[in-house]
C-alpha cells in the first residue's frame, strides 16, 4: 500500500498570493504546498482523497492516470472545487466515478455541480456516482475502509482508516470513539495549521499533543499554512517519529 501526499497546504496554498514572507519566498520545494489531498494505491487500485482546486496539477505531477474511487472529507471548497477535473478520468476509463462522502457533503456536490446531475446534461460534464457514508466500515473500489468522525468548528468531517494508515485533516477535536478507532496506527496523518491557536484547526502544539496520545509509529502533519514557518526550520524541532509532510511525499505500508 502506498499513500502519496498530493497536496499539504491550507485553503490558500503556499505561497499565498501577494505574500512576501520567508516561507512564501522560499526556494525550498518543500515550502510549495498545493491544497490538501491524498492518493491511495492498494493492489493495483487507485483512490483519491479530496478533489480540490489543484487536482489537475496534482494529477499531472504525480502521474495519476487512473482513479477507481474518490473519498471526500467534507464540503469546503479547498476539498471539492476540483471535481470537474474528474471528467478526464471518466473519459479515459469510460466509466462513471464513484464518490464516497457524508450526506451533507454529497448534497453540496449536487448543489455546486448541478450541471453534472441535470436531466439534460451538456456533453463532457463529469459523471459522478454518489455513495453516502457515515462513521464505520465501508467499501470503495473493492477496498475495505473505515470512516471516522472528527470536528471542524462544529462541522462534521470524515477521516479515513485503512489497515495501518489513518488520514485526518481539517480537525479541531476528535471524539473519544474516534481516538479509540485510530489509536496505535502505523501511520497517522494529521493537520497542523500554524503555531497560534485557530478556532477550526489544530495548531502545532495541539497536533503534537494528539500525536502523542494516539501513539502512531509515524505521524505526518499536513494542511500546513505559511504561518507555521519554513519546512527546514520546523522539521528539526519535531520529536522522533513526527514529520512535516510535503507535496509528493510517498509512504509505504503493508497491504491491509
Amino acid at each position: 500500500m502506498r499513500f502519496t501526499f498530493l497536496g499539504t497546504g491550507t485553503s490558500q496554498g503556499v505561497p499565498v498570493i501577494g505574500c512576501r514572507c520567508a516561507v512564501c519566498t522560499s526556494t525550498d520545494p518543500r515550502d510549495r504546498r498545493l491544497r490538501t489531498a491524498g492518493w491511495l494505491q492498494v493492489g493495483g487500485r487507485s483512490v483519491l482523497i479530496d478533489a480540490g482546486p489543484d487536482l489537475r496539477q496534482q494529477s499531472l505531477r504525480a502521474g495519476m492516470d487512473h482513479v477507481d474511487a474518490v473519498l471526500l472529507t467534507h464540503e469546503h471548497m479547498d476539498h471539492i472545487s476540483g471535481m470537474d477535473e474528474l471528467r478526464s478520468f471518466n473519459h479515459r476509463q469510460r466509466a462513471v466515478m464513484p464518490v464516497h462522502a457524508s450526506e451533507a457533503t454529497l448534497a453540496a456536490v449536487r448543489r455546486i455541480y448541478a450541471y453534472a446531475f441535470a436531466e439534460v446534461r451538456y456533453p463532457g460534464v463529469p459523471e459522478l456516482e454518489l455513495h453516502p457514508i457515515a462513521a464505520g466500515p465501508f467499501t470503495a473500489a473493492g477496498i475495505g475502509l473505515e470512516a471516522v468522525d472528527v470536528q471542524h468548528l462544529g462541522m462534521p468531517v470524515l477521516g479515513f482508516r485503512i489497515g495501518g494508515l489513518t488520514y485526518i485533516t481539517d480537525a479541531k477535536q476528535l471524539p473519544p470513539a474516534t481516538k479509540e478507532r485510530v489509536r496505535g496506527s502505523e501511520v497517522l496523518v494529521l493537520n497542523a495549521l500554524r503555531h497560534e491557536p485557530h478556532a477550526a484547526h489544530l495548531n502545532l502544539e495541539e497536533a503534537l499533543d494528539l500525536a502523542r496520545e494516539l501513539a502512531a509509529r509515524r505521524t505526518y502533519f499536513t494542511h500546513i499554512s505559511h504561518l507555521l514557518g519554513p519546512h527546514a526550520e520546523v522539521l528539526p524541532a519535531l520529536p522522533d517519529g513526527v514529520e512535516l509532510a510535503h507535496d509528493g511525499l510517498s509512504v509505504e505500508l503493508p497491504d491491509p
